[in-house]
C-alpha cells in the first residue's frame, strides 16, 4: 500500500525523505522499484538503494495511482489547511480511523454488512471511552 507523506517540494531531498521512511517500515531492500516519470525518483535510489532496478515509465504504475485515488480526493478537501505540518498530523491520525470503518461492499449480504457496521461501532465506543478515561 503506498504511503502518505506530506511534502512542500517534489524533489530529490523529499524523495530521499520517503524513500527512507518506506525502507524502515519494509524492513529490506526492494528487488524493483516503480515509480512514474518524476527524475528526483532516480537521484534518490542511486543514493539509498544503488543496487535495486528502477522502472520509470508511465504505465507500470497505474496500480499504485489507482490505488492513490482516495487520496487525491481527500487533497481537495484539505485544500484548507494551512500548513503541510497540519495536514499530515491530521492524515496521521485520520487513516487508522478511517480504516476501521471501511467496509468493502462488493459481495455482501446487506443484513451481513449492518452487523459488520454494528461491530465496528461498538469497536470505535469502547477506543473512544478508553481515551476519554
Amino acid at each position: 500500500m503506498p504511503d502518505v507523506l506530506v511534502q512542500s517540494r517534489r524533489n530529490a531531498r523529499a524523495a530521499k525523505r520517503l524513500m527512507r521512511k518506506l525502507l524502515k517500515r519494509q524492513g529490506r531492500s526492494p528487488r524493483v522499484m516503480i515509480t512514474d516519470k518524476l527524475r528526483s525518483y532516480d537521484a534518490a535510489k542511486r543514493e539509498i538503494m544503488p543496487g535495486v532496478e528502477h522502472r520509470s515509465h508511465k504505465g507500470l504504475n497505474n496500480r499504485a495511482e489507482n490505488s492513490h485515488q482516495p487520496i487525491r480526493q481527500r487533497e481537495k478537501i484539505m485544500k484548507r489547511f494551512k500548513s503541510a505540518r497540519h495536514l499530515q498530523r491530521f492524515v496521521s491520525i485520520h487513516d487508522p480511523i478511517a480504516n476501521l470503518f471501511y467496509i468493502p461492499r462488493h459481495d455482501i449480504p446487506s443484513a451481513y454488512h449492518r452487523q459488520l457496521r454494528a461491530e465496528v461501532l461498538d469497536s470505535w465506543r469502547q477506543i473512544a471511552c478508553l481515551r476519554a478515561a
